[in-house]
């Protein structure tokens, strides 16, 4: 069966002077299309993820591929059943990604990526790298990478004092990987700023993985932000929840737990 709704998201690092007049042209066109999601506009560049019919999101990327700042942006795919956001927002920010290090520019100089296939290549030969998991603590929950490092992150922002409180080795090549890859745009630039030698970001982030390998070397799920709340390796809904109270990501196993109460508790905030 044919899902009835389209998930688009994408993002680029682009001086945008102009951010605030680009708010309301966004807008219009989101509401024209008829779409909902959210679109984060930034003097650094533009982050995006809208949802609706096949006909909405042609008209969205239509009107993004008119202006040359974002045309040809890598766009991420997904069908799903039910619309994956309840409402359309266009938010002016200072950063679509928050490190808080302005020194941090990924428009002009970021790690190298490194492609689905060669990554997978790397880790079936059991090259001695680093993998490292950029996201934060409640998303590594869900699924990651194996022998990943986590960490240990709640928020972005505390990843450049948690990578020079590391005990990663500098002169080793690390490879680092995010939902998307829009953190690993920020985080691998830091990371070479920091002095780290050879640091590759996976492109198009684990579900660009998922799109060209599948779940090789992969476990769990992939948290994502939005009401599907997880997806498989085939960029199926899976059955991940979010706890009413506390907001915590649960896996089945935990929607199971008797200490999973709807609308009052789960295994995360039970005390």
């Amino acid at each position: 069966m044919v899902e009835p709704f389209v998930n688009v998201a994408g993002y680029r690092f682009v001086d945008l002077p102009d951010r605030d007049e680009l708010r309301e042209p966004f807008r219009e066109i989101c509401e024209k299309n008829r779409l909902l999601g959210t679109i984060l506009l930034s003097t650094e560049g533009i982050n995006f993820f809208v949802c609706g019919d096949q006909k909405g999101v042609d008209g969205f990327v239509d009107y993004l591929e008119k202006d040359e700042r974002f045309a040809g942006i890598k766009l991420k795919v997904s069908y799903s059943e039910k619309l994956a956001f309840r409402r359309m927002n266009v938010r002016l920010k200072n950063e679509i990604i928050s490190m808080g290090m302005d020194e941090v520019k990924p428009g002009k100089f970021t790690g190298e990526a490194i492609a689905p296939s060669e990554f997978k290549q790397w880790l079936d030969e059991g090259r001695d790298i680093t993998v490292l998991d950029a996201r934060n603590d409640y998303e590594i929950r869900i699924g990651t990478f194996d022998n990943a490092v986590d960490l240990n992150l709640s928020t972005f922002r505390e990843f450049p004092n948690a990578v020079k409180n590391s005990t990663l080795e500098k002169d080793k090549t690390v490879v680092m990987f995010c939902t998307g890859g829009i953190r690993c745009e920020k985080a691998s630039a830091l990371m070479l700023k920091e002095g780290f030698q050879d640091v590759r970001q996976l492109q198009g982030g684990v579900l660009g993985y998922f799109e060209e390998m599948g779940g090789a070397h992969w476990n769990g799920d992939c948290f994502v932000f939005d009401r599907r709340v997880a997806v498989d390796s085939e960029l199926n809904v899976t059955g991940a929840e979010v706890c009413f109270a506390c907001r915590e990501p649960l896996t089945q196993d935990e929607l199971d737990s008797p200490l999973y109460v709807p609308a009052i508790s789960c295994p995360y905030c039970i005390e």
